[in-house]
């Protein structure tokens, strides 16, 4: 039965099956009710995340994405659906909707934005966790640095082809990403979506891992919490747990040890980036002041197909595909080749 007992108040009823199970009870309810987490990425494994945090009755979600949907997208991102392909609004935007139909009781915030070190510190001012749903190293990284920073624990996770890994970082009770990697690979050293592949299956492993460790951090239940690199290979049937303690050296790690930020302050990270099998681009200009999109798209109409709502305008020319939004971000689609990527901007939105 899905009543509420005695001891299951009435306002927490659709969380009766959750509640019995004895580490949460109704306290650690409350204490999720109460929650605030920043979701940082909304594609694959921000879905799974979102979903599942959403169901589990944490008070606000803050969704943050920078993208919107395409069709190749719904073979691992299960928030989403045809009809959202074709609406051509943002991820963030899209969630948003769908997590509020799956718990109107929570508050839900969507984001459209690049998170960099200038966004990164109102995104996580207040909040209790940061969950990474990115597939970023360099967003990761920054990450890092404001979880130190601000002492907000965070879970990474990352998949690539059937094998996929998770670390929850608690500041100064775990060794830190950074202690993990300590610098980001160079460009081209390592596989991505496009020379990978990834199946859908072990998105949904990791992105689970990341939300029970989320629920077990914001239920109070911080012995239960993994502190080991756990790393699935679902296609070679192999499961691993690493344990990091002998990485935790406070004077070798920059980032834990020295309390050196360079992602947070600006000294590290690029302005543009190449998108992980998109064959596409992402262009960001600092400073820059806001965009009229109404007036961008009476613009560009004659130029070529031309969509237009409230989050973006995207010109389809040639064969390219520009997407810019209010902030100034374009994401250029056609080219791997970032100077590629700035001539048409240039040629077609302009300086």
């Amino acid at each position: 039965m899905d009543d509420p007992t005695p001891s299951e108040p009435r306002d927490l009823a659709r969380y009766a099956r959750q509640m019995r199970y004895p580490p949460i009870g109704v306290a650690g309810q409350r204490q999720l009710s109460a929650a605030r987490v920043l979701l940082v990425g909304c594609g694959a494994l921000g879905c799974v995340l979102a979903s599942t945090l959403a169901r589990a009755g944490v008070g606000l979600l803050r969704v943050v994405d920078r993208d919107f949907l395409e069709l190749n997208n719904l073979q691992r991102q299960v928030l989403y659906d045809e009809r959202d392909v074709a609406s051509g609004l943002p991820k963030a935007i899209l969630a948003r909707q769908h997590l509020q139909q799956i718990n109107s009781g929570i508050t839900v915030e969507a984001h459209v934005t690049d998170v960099d070190h200038r966004t990164v510190g109102p995104l996580a001012a207040d909040v209790d966790l940061i969950v990474d749903g990115t597939d970023n190293f360099e967003i990761r990284y920054l990450l890092n640095d404001v979880s130190l920073d601000r002492q907000i624990p965070w879970i990474y996770g990352g998949c690539l082809g059937a094998v996929g890994q998770t670390l929850t970082v608690v500041p100064g009770e775990t060794p830190c990403f950074r202690c993990l990697y300590r610098e980001p690979p160079p460009p081209g050293t390592t596989e991505t979506c496009d020379t990978a592949g990834i199946l859908a299956p072990i998105i949904n492993v990791i992105a689970s891992l990341q939300a029970c460790e989320a629920i077990k951090l914001l239920t109070g239940n911080r012995q239960a919490l993994c502190r080991d690199l756990q790393i699935f290979d679902l296609w070679e049937n192999r499961v691993r747990q690493i344990n990091l303690d002998a990485l935790r050296d406070h004077q070798r790690c920059p980032a834990c040890g020295a309390r050196e930020f360079e992602w947070l302050s600006g000294a590290r990270g690029s302005q543009s980036a190449v998108l992980c099998g998109r064959n596409a681009v992402q262009l960001s200009y600092p400073g820059g002041t806001a965009i009229s999109l109404e007036a961008l798209a009476a613009r560009l109409r004659g130029l070529g197909q031309v969509l237009h709502n409230p989050y973006l305008v995207r010109l389809e020319v040639a064969d390219c595909r520009i997407t810019v939004f209010p902030d100034g971000r374009a994401i250029v689609q056609g080219t791997e080749d970032i100077a590629e990527a700035k001539t048409l901007y240039a040629r077609y939105i302009g300086a």
